[in-house]
């Protein structure tokens, strides 16, 4: 399978890591993995901004940059769902356009949703098997779990890596991140956060693992935040891959 790797803007410029174990996995599935050197960001904070003009430009050199592939795969259930769900509404008044984005928007998948339902992983091929020590606690991203349907897909490509996952309360509940919604409302965005944060704490897990880098960002910056150095907070698949490096995000704890 020819699959196109979309890294996303965040990763690339914070943590390029999740790129490379995407890339890992991809591979470990048998993939013919390409990653086109131009592509940038997939206009999602346009479109969620009401810049709609911004957001098309990108779209639509997003479709040109991938639309040659027989599959195109995301780590991150928000820019999925962004390509998948709303591109259809940015060209709803070009048909040329609209027919392209009817093309490819089947083909667009969220990383573990490609792994356990395109790819069908075995737990034989999984890089990082037995490589993460103690339960993990899981937090749905909502763009992934609302727009996309991910949730069993990660979880059960835990249970073949041989990861223990230990449900929190309200799994599936925001962690109060939303792009512009934490700038924007602050207040609210802190408290929702510490809910989670104290969830993942009930829990007694050593990490919580997840599926997108805002949501990553937003839970580990407040658990450092309030004391917590302890907890590790890592994307589902450096877990999948073994690419942990003793890396949780925080300062001067390697990673690549």
């Amino acid at each position: 399978m020819k699959v196109g790797l979309f890294v996303t803007c965040l990763v690339d410029a914070m943590r390029p890591e999740i790129g490379f174990s995407a890339l890992t996995l991809l591979e470990a599935a048998g993939c013919e993995v390409f990653v086109p050197e131009s592509q940038t960001c997939c206009g999602q904070p346009g479109y969620s901004s009401g810049d709609r003009k911004a957001a098309r430009s990108l779209a639509e050199k997003f479709i040109e940059e991938f639309e040659g592939f027989e599959y195109v795969v995301i780590p991150s259930g928000s820019c999925g769902g962004n390509v998948k769900t709303h591109y259809a509404d940015l060209f709803r008044d070009d048909p040329a356009w609209l027919a392209r984005v009817e093309r490819l928007a089947p083909r667009v998948y969220e990383l573990t949703d490609f792994l356990y339902s395109v790819a069908k992983l075995t737990p034989g091929s999984l890089p990082g098997q037995g490589g993460l020590a103690g339960a993990v606690t899981y937090h749905d991203s909502c763009c992934g779990l609302r727009e996309l349907g991910v949730q069993r897909q990660p979880r059960a490509l835990l249970e073949q890596a041989g990861v223990e996952v230990k449900e929190m309360r309200d799994s599936r509940q925001c962690c109060g991140f939303g792009g512009t919604f934490a700038l924007k409302y602050g207040d609210i965005s802190s408290a929702i956060v510490d809910e989670k944060c104290r969830n993942i704490h009930d829990t007694g897990a050593r990490a919580v693992v997840l599926g997108d880098l805002g949501c990553m960002l937003n839970i580990e910056g407040r658990l450092r935040r309030t004391g917590d150095h302890d907890t590790r907070v890592l994307h589902v698949a450096q877990v999948l891959a073994g690419d942990l490096g003793g890396n949780d995000g925080t300062a001067g704890k390697g990673g690549r």
